[in-house]
């Protein structure tokens, strides 16, 4: 880098800020652009496959500013921490360079304002800790505000790279002391590496990480939420918090309950399964397509998407509880119009959820409140589609409906339908909502109104007919009078300029009104701002309110979901209970069937505990032996998320666990 000495005031500012934020890309505002300099500018260059500039020898980039979020996008997807530093001051109102602050630090796990691509699947901020065999790990998706933690003292840590593998998650923290472990476990993760950072052991210690939770979530003690007895499990979540602060303060608002997961309550799914399954991904490029999800995944909202893929990557193990989704799946397949008309209202309906979790950061742009408002809009008529249905689940649902169209109401009156997305330009705000914002826009609309009103009034006072009132962007507003008429010109008249045949005025009324003209559209801004800003502030109180609506939506997304692939896909519903049975009749592989051309041929399966423990299975190599395999471990996680099963008939005895493993390069959706 260049000397201090050769630096100007911009540079040393921005080496100041940069040194405060070494593991971060710095993204520097100047005026309409985020400039990135030094090395930060040639690895975002490289990556962003934008422009690399240099000024006085200084590497540069830069993206406009109010694209910059596709461009973050990227740069998080790739692991990188990105610091955003904004002009604090108003550059019109200051002398010399504008003070600049870094405002917020976005990471992979923590940024809301980014629109992911794959919005149907969580973006998870996991914390775990290893200890002496033992293992704890906290996730946390900031848009739910779940934060979920396991605690397993009598596994190994395989279970803890199962558990990883699954969750996918975009960031981790660990401590230090269990480095290495932690590169073993990241290394298994397919696609694209978290985003990691060791944090100190000590803020992984109980009396510490106990602290952190009890004064986030105020209260003396953690029995409330099941935490007392669990040690590691207090590690993980406190030191999660603990992160979150440091990092993200204005985020901890948002996570507002902690819950201990007990794996026992779930099929065991190791990696190995999951990945030869082909549960969430392919094993030929590792991406969703012609996965087991790929196949079922029938939502329509992304709040539903990720319910469902919790669903498969977590079978249920109580069979009250796989009936329950099962009775509520039945009802629907059974009832092909109020399930379409169900569905079509739920294809209205935006990312709640996410939606909610901008507005209560105060991140949200007008559009994502109109999306808002367009979604609650469909409540209504979705609480009466909902009430046709009899299964005790569905009518419970439709018991303690929320149709918040107290919420759509107070968008609705504020916002336009189509507002702009740049918050300090105005095209926010309707008419009629504000009695000033009124008269200002009633000023900046009607400068023609004004000009010939004008004209007649001077015309008739001065007795001059030719008098003109004109406007232009070098002189603003002006009165004309011909070189002849310079006698009849009223007293109170300022000369303004002189011209070969005609003189041009102003007076006070007019150049009162230029004032106000050339300052209303400012004004207008300035104020559709601020009322916007109101506006999302009252919307925020509704937070709970609104996280409960987007799960309510969730959980009918994935029950009618299910029902519409059972439907299109002829699947049946499966017996599931407690006997040691495992029955299945002219079972098919639902990935197979799907994406093979040729018809599938099906397949039986009986085994139980007394005279059919065993099954030997033989036949030629590509004689389907590893297709029937995969289909009858398939068939038992549908039954087991409560979804229909593709076979004639099927009984399954709640199975705790399945294992497999097929070759590597056997993929049998393509034969």
């Amino acid at each position: 880098m260049a000397e201090k000495k050769l630096l100007t005031p911009m540079m040393e500012q921005y080496l100041n800020i940069k040194r405060e934020h070494k593991d971060c890309l710095l993204f520097f505002r100047l005026g309409d652009f985020y400039e990135l300099f030094y090395d930060d500018a040639k690895v975002a260059s490289s990556l962003l496959e934008i422009a690399l500039t240099s000024r006085q020898k200084v590497p540069m980039c830069g993206v406009p500013y109010h694209a910059a979020d596709a461009y973050i996008a990227k740069l998080l997807k790739n692991g990188f921490k990105v610091a955003i530093c904004e002009q604090v001051e108003d550059p019109k109102k200051t002398k010399g360079i504008v003070r600049r602050e870094v405002v917020k630090i976005l990471t992979p796990g923590t940024a809301l304002e980014i629109d992911w691509e794959e919005k149907k699947e969580n973006a998870y901020l996991v914390s775990f800790i290893i200890n002496d065999g033992k293992w704890g790990l906290a996730y946390l998706d900031l848009a739910s505000g779940r934060l979920k933690v396991i605690e397993e003292t009598n596994s190994d840590l395989k279970s803890l790279k199962d558990e990883f593998f699954k969750l996918s998650p975009r960031e981790a923290v660990f401590p230090q002391s269990n480095q290495t472990d932690a590169e073993g476990i990241i290394n298994e993760i397919e696609g694209a590496p978290p985003l990691v950072t060791a944090l100190e052991d000590w803020i992984f210690e109980a009396a510490h990480a106990r602290n952190c939770l009890l004064e986030h979530f105020g209260g003396a003690t953690l029995h409330g939420f099941g935490l007392e007895d669990k040690p590691l499990a207090i590690a993980v979540a406190g030191a999660l918090i603990y992160y979150l602060n440091e990092l993200r303060k204005d985020a901890l608002n948002l996570v507002k309950s902690v819950s201990v997961i007990q794996c026992r309550e779930f099929m065991v799914l190791d990696a190995t399964t999951v990945k030869n399954l082909e549960l969430v991904r392919n094993l030929r490029d590792g991406g969703k397509k012609g996965s087991l999800l790929d196949i079922i995944d029938f939502t329509l909202t992304p709040m539903g998407g990720r319910l469902l893929r919790s669903w498969l990557l977590r079978p249920l193990m109580k069979v009250e509880e796989i009936n329950q989704r099962l009775e509520c799946v039945e009802e629907l397949v059974n009832s092909p119009i109020e399930r379409y008309n169900l569905r079509e209202k739920l294809k209205e309906i935006h990312d709640i959820e996410r939606l909610t979790a901008r507005i209560s950061l105060e991140i949200a742009h007008p559009r994502d409140l109109v999306a808002l408002k367009k979604s609650l809009m469909s409540l209504p008529l979705l609480r009466e589609s909902v009430t046709l249905f009899s299964s005790p689940f569905l009518t419970q649902m439709a018991e303690k409906w929320d149709d918040a169209q107290d919420i759509v109401q107070l968008i609705n009156e504020a916002l336009l339908e189509e507002p702009a997305f740049l918050l300090t330009e105005g095209g926010i705000i309707k008419d009629g909502y504000h009695p000033e914002l009124d008269e200002l826009r009633k000023i900046s609309r009607s400068g023609k109104e004004f000009i010939s009103q004008l004209e007649k009034k001077e015309r008739e006072r001065s007795k001059i007919s030719s008098l003109k009132v004109r406007f232009n962007k070098v002189f603003g507003y002006y009165i004309e009078v011909t070189k002849p008429n310079l006698h009849l010109v009223p007293p109170d008249y300022i000369r303004k300029q002189t011209l070969v045949n005609a003189e041009r005025f102003i007076t006070s009324e007019l150049k009162d009104y230029e004032t106000k003209v050339l300052h209303a559209e400012e004004k207008i801004a300035e104020l559709e701002y601020k009322l916007f800003l109101e506006l999302r502030q009252k919307v925020a109180r509704f937070e709970d309110r609104l996280k409960k609506i987007g799960e309510t939506i969730a959980l009918l997304d994935g029950l009618a979901s299910l029902a519409e692939c059972a439907s299109q896909k002829n699947y049946r519903r499966p017996v599931v209970n407690d006997s040691d049975r495992l029955w299945i009749k002219k079972g098919r592989h639902p990935i197979v069937e799907v994406l093979n051309a040729e018809p599938f041929i099906p397949n039986d399966c009986f085994l139980d505990r007394d005279d059919h423990q065993l099954v030997i299975l033989t036949g030629p190599n590509m004689g389907g032996k590893s297709t029937y395999l995969r289909q009858v471990a398939l068939i038992c996680v549908l039954a087991q998320m409560g979804s229909f099963v593709p076979a004639e008939e099927a009984e399954i005895g709640v199975i705790d666990r399945i294992f497999t493993r097929i070759g590597a390069m056997d993929f049998l959706s393509i034969g």
